[in-house]
């Protein structure tokens, strides 16, 4: 009887140990989490939030948002037991249903963790529903939730004042609130914030009342959740057009306002091309370095980064992108970010479109071959070990859209409709059917076989056209892998100066160079970025030594240049010398901002060589936790440290 009463107490015991383990498990991502959208949880095919209210209050000193989420669904079915909502280390302290007679508490629980993914939250409802539900949700953020980014005072330019952003695409904005995060669903959005009173709040949104310590917003044209966005910092602003006004901190406005005063010619030239502005407003704010993007087209409020501030307006044209996502993105949105180039590949090619027409065709075309090298330099480095994220449709059901960011939606998708264009009788045939699309879609969500059906639609109304349709290779432009199956015929003149310079640089030792004609010949900014990333692009650079790279610099003004995008490349060349006494340099760069564009790529290549590589990993556990957390969390798979916290 002992030993069957020992035999027992052992496997209780082991059975004990099993449950505990079961708990902390945190499930791997096998599958597509639903039927709309892999990378969300929510069950967007049986109800669709219409409009949200939020009430939240920003506390600085917890790093936290507090506050309610009142959620109003539109049901698509009947009779619903579950609700399935997307969180991020969010504390959900209730949940209630909203009715005529009052809040009726319910049930609810939250899954389990998957790494870059998120928890579903399950609400349960007791009783029979019919055409639309509203829930009340009150809940408090995590300090390290991955849609916000806390600053201290010293941390800003002003240093006085504490500062708070957000970065909610792809799908971070379940950590700031339980939502369908997905951008299948879009919703109109109010929102009382509370915040301190010495600073300023603003959203995505139109700003309809505000006293100190308090301020009201209205979205009222649809979003997906991606783009809710706050801002909470000393920021003031100043006018650069009838509709726009860039906010800043006061050391920065003055120098914001001159390098953007194109914005008001960029929203012409998008309405002529695409329709209608219908947003009201198109503000720009200047984010801190942290801010890992070159811009966020979040409506009526674009943020953008601290390294377009070039001094010349050289960079401005990330201004003209964002403005065209206005409705490329944001009014015709993808239905989950495996159609990311609906979004970006239709964008770049907008944003070429209003280059074109303020600056000429040429200066279009260069604009799209300087992306392609762009594109080609991407491939080789960032996708090199992951060649079927180089699809134009990538296939997320076992990785996070963050794990597929990359200039490939961008570029190759832009490419694929500047040969669309092209094939189908140049830009006085294809526009209006472009202008024809965004009036369609507006308002919705859509796949690659909408736009792929529509143009058929549209082109197959010509019977001369047919044959021109029969040549598209739909299978080799969505799912072939690496480059563009075909390249355009760009206007070469721009680029073949920078072709030469660089063959120049590559081919040739000091004395020749420094006796060619070519030295003397001047470059505008956006070619010296061309012919920088040409001369990266060679397989061979003669005499790559410290004295040809220091003449490079002093020739072309690199060393001292306030363009991030020269400096970029400047300090490549230092990894690609393995200049170790630069290292310093190249570190001051890579800490200067937290831009992935930019970050990225160095720290891969300095991962890759191996006495720098202990350098760079010591100097990123150093400034991780300046950086968003999907600037963090990438940057460390660049480097191949297993987790962030390496």
């Amino acid at each position: 009887m002992y030993h069957l009463a020992k035999r027992f107490i052992s496997m209780l015991f082991t059975v004990c140990v099993i449950v505990s383990l079961l708990a902390l498990y945190q499930p791997a991502r096998t599958m597509r989490l639903s039927p709309l959208d892999p990378s969300s949880y929510s069950n967007a095919q049986e109800l669709i939030i219409r409009h949200v209210d939020l009430d939240w209050t920003v506390n600085f000193d917890k790093s936290t948002i507090s506050g309610i989420a009142t959620l109003h669904f539109k049901l698509t079915k009947k009779d619903l037991e579950e609700v399935f909502l997307d969180v991020s280390d969010l504390t959900v302290s209730s949940v209630a249903a909203k009715s005529t007679a009052g809040e009726v508490p319910l049930d609810w629980d939250i899954g389990g963790t998957i790494e870059n993914i998120g928890s579903k939250l399950t609400i349960y409802l007791p009783t029979k529903t019919n055409d639309e539900l509203t829930l009340v949700i009150a809940y408090e953020t995590s300090p390290k939730a991955s849609a916000l980014q806390w600053l201290t005072p010293e941390q800003t330019f002003g240093k006085k004042h504490p500062y708070l952003f957000s970065q909610c695409q792809a799908i971070h904005a379940r950590s700031i609130l339980p939502c369908q995060d997905t951008p299948a669903v879009k919703f109109t959005y109010n929102a009382t914030l509370h915040h301190p009173k010495e600073v300023t709040g603003l959203m995505s949104a139109i700003k309809v009342d505000s006293e100190p310590g308090v301020s009201k917003f209205q979205q009222k044209i649809p979003i997906p959740s991606y783009l809710l966005a706050i801002v909470v910092g000393a920021l003031v602003s100043k006018p650069i057009g009838p509709i726009s006004s860039v906010w800043a901190e006061q050391e920065q406005i003055d120098e914001a306002a001159e390098e953007f005063s194109q914005t008001a010619d960029f929203i012409a030239k998008a309405e002529e091309i695409c329709g209608p502005y219908v947003w009201e407003r198109y503000d720009l704010l200047v984010m801190p370095p942290s801010f890992p993007f070159g811009g966020m087209e979040n409506p009526c409020l674009t943020f953008v980064t601290p390294t377009l501030l070039a001094g010349d307006k050289s960079l401005a044209t990330v201004v003209a992108h964002e403005i065209a996502h206005s409705w490329t993105g944001n009014l015709v949105t993808n239905r989950n970010f495996e159609h990311f180039w609906l979004n970006e590949g239709f964008t770049v090619f907008v944003e070429g479109k209003i280059v074109g027409r303020l600056s000429g065709n040429a200066s279009r075309d260069f604009h799209a071959l300087h992306g392609l090298s762009e594109l080609s330099d991407c491939i080789k480095t960032q996708l090199a070990d992951t060649p079927e994220l180089t699809k134009l449709v990538v296939d997320l059901s076992e990785c996070g859209p963050d794990d597929a960011f990359s200039t490939v939606p961008y570029i190759k998708g832009s490419t694929f409709l500047r040969y669309l264009e092209d094939l189908l009788g140049g830009p006085s045939k294809f526009e209006p059917f472009f202008r024809a699309y965004l009036d369609r879609f507006k308002y919705q969500s859509v796949l690659t076989n909408d736009f792929k059906q529509m143009l058929y639609e549209w082109f197959r109304e010509d019977p001369n056209n047919e044959v021109l349709l029969e040549r598209i290779n739909w299978d080799l432009w969505l799912f072939g892998e690496g480059m563009p199956p075909v390249i355009p015929s760009y206007d070469r003149s721009m680029l073949e100066a920078c072709l030469a310079h660089a063959t120049l640089w590559a081919e040739n030792d000091l004395d020749t160079i420094k006796n060619s004609p070519l030295v003397k010949q001047s470059l505008v900014s956006v070619q010296l970025i061309e012919f920088l990333a040409q001369l990266l692009e060679r397989k061979k650079i003669v005499d790559l030594t410290a004295e040809k790279v220091a003449l490079l610099g002093e020739t072309y003004g690199f060393s001292t240049t306030k363009n991030a995008e020269l400096r970029f490349r400047f300090v490549r060349l230092f990894i690609r010398a393995r200049l170790i006494e630069k290292m310093d340099e190249i570190l001051a760069f890579a800490n200067s901002n937290f831009r992935m564009k930019f970050v990225r790529p160095v720290y891969k290549e300095l991962g890759a060589w191996p006495q720098a590589r202990p350098i760079a990993i010591e100097n990123y556990n150093r400034v991780k936790d300046q950086m968003m957390t999907v600037c963090a969390y990438t940057v460390a798979k660049d480097l191949g440290i297993s987790d962030v916290s390496a």
